[in-house]
């Protein structure tokens, strides 16, 4: 997933939390994906909440590039802010598509979704995890690409109405509606299948797990610590001397959640679960740039290596795992034994990390070039803020 590089400098927390979310989630596909080892069963059972702390991490380090600017009274410049996106994202991404869709032997599922859908961040829409179940961790990909799109336009329109200070009640809206619409497509899209086991689960994936109106709730709370921290600097001053209580609250509402989605495809797993575990999430979000916690200061150059990682990990990690395993189990190495785990895991770091030197940088420092250059802005109203 994509994040604020400078900011991650500053805030080393928030390299232990991206870390800890891509562990997550390539044990939890790990397990997914055929034989594993039996340990990782009921301890990576809870890896997809990998994915919503991404989301926690992008909304707040996402925001806080717009809401600083916005603070400064500086101009918001829309073409500076996709290129950014562009030139970190993009570029990996798509020789990742280009590998799937050119070596079919890479192919952890059957089938891909059509590529129209990759190339327009739209994959997440309607995707049936038994015809398209390549690639298909992408779907969380679209969903920021998704934000990136709408969040900046409804940012740019309150600050020329001047009305920055109602963004909260815009994201509690919003959060009010990703209930809504679960409930909706519970009921009118999933329910109707509930005795066919066969129809249920991918369709319950398709309308509740997938869609972006459902998964927005993580992205909100990066928002909401990232708008406390930028325009309510009374509310702020009284959080940050707390940053190991919300670590530990944090821990806590996440254990909450674990307990919620054991029923997950359930109608009050489907409404409760994701904000639940979001909230969790970006509890933890907030302990991490509280300077009061113990994550604030906590500083690890493997911790920072692999969250440098990060993005490429979740790109190549399902590919590397089976052509990894399918690899060496030609040498009689059981697919369920700690050694192709460790194989595995190794193999997708150094894959990541060739990705990461050969692609993201030298895209990274084009990017870097261009911006220096003139921009397209779009000037905000005066902005006052108390």
């Amino acid at each position: 997933m994509e994040m604020n590089q400078q900011a991650e400098k500053k805030l080393h927390g928030l390299d232990f939390l991206r870390a800890l979310a891509i562990i997550q989630v390539m044990f939890f596909h790990y397990k997914g994906l055929g034989p594993h080892p039996e340990w990782m069963q009921p301890v990576f059972e809870f890896g997809w909440a990998g994915v919503p702390l991404f989301f926690a991490l992008s909304g707040f380090l996402i925001s806080s590039q717009l809401f600083a600017m916005i603070n400064r009274g500086a101009e918001i410049s829309f073409k500076e802010f996709f290129l950014k996106r562009f030139f970190r994202i993009i570029p990996a991404y798509l020789l990742v598509v280009a590998i799937y869709f050119l070596v079919p032997s890479f192919h952890e599922r059957e089938a891909l979704s059509p590529l129209w859908k990759f190339l327009t961040f739209t994959q997440n829409i309607g995707l049936d995890f038994r015809t398209m179940g390549t690639f298909s961790h992408a779907w969380s990909l679209c969903v920021e690409e998704q934000f990136y799109l709408f969040f900046p336009l409804i940012l740019i329109a309150l600050v020329y109405y001047n009305r920055i200070k109602q963004g909260f009640i815009v994201l509690l809206i919003l959060f009010l509606a990703g209930f809504a619409l679960r409930f909706m497509a519970w009921n009118q899209l999933v329910l109707p299948y509930s005795n066919n086991g066969e129809l249920f689960y991918p369709y319950w994936h398709k309308f509740i797990y997938y869609p972006t109106y459902a998964r927005l709730d993580g992205l909100i709370f990066g928002i909401v610590v990232a708008g406390i921290f930028h325009f309510r600097p009374r509310l702020k001053a009284r959080l940050i001397k707390y940053g190991n209580a919300w670590l530990a609250l944090g821990v806590a509402v996440l254990i909450g959640g674990y307990y919620l989605s054991v029923d997950q495809h359930t109608l009050h797993g489907s409404l409760f679960s994701f904000p639940v575990v979001d909230f969790g999430c970006g509890l933890l979000v907030l302990g991490a740039v509280c300077n009061s916690s113990i994550l604030f200061r906590f500083k690890s150059s493997f911790i920072t290596f692999i969250a440098s990682l990060s993005y490429s990990m979740y790109l190549v990690h399902k590919m590397v795992f089976h052509v990894t395993q399918d690899k060496l189990s030609s040498f009689n190495l059981p697919k369920e034994s700690n050694l192709m785990l460790v194989c595995c895991a190794l193999t997708t770091i150094g894959v990541a990390f060739l990705l990461h030197q050969v692609v993201e940088k030298p895209f990274m420092r084009m990017r870097d070039g261009i911006l220096q250059k003139p921009s397209l802005t779009v000037k905000p109203a005066v902005v006052t803020i108390q």
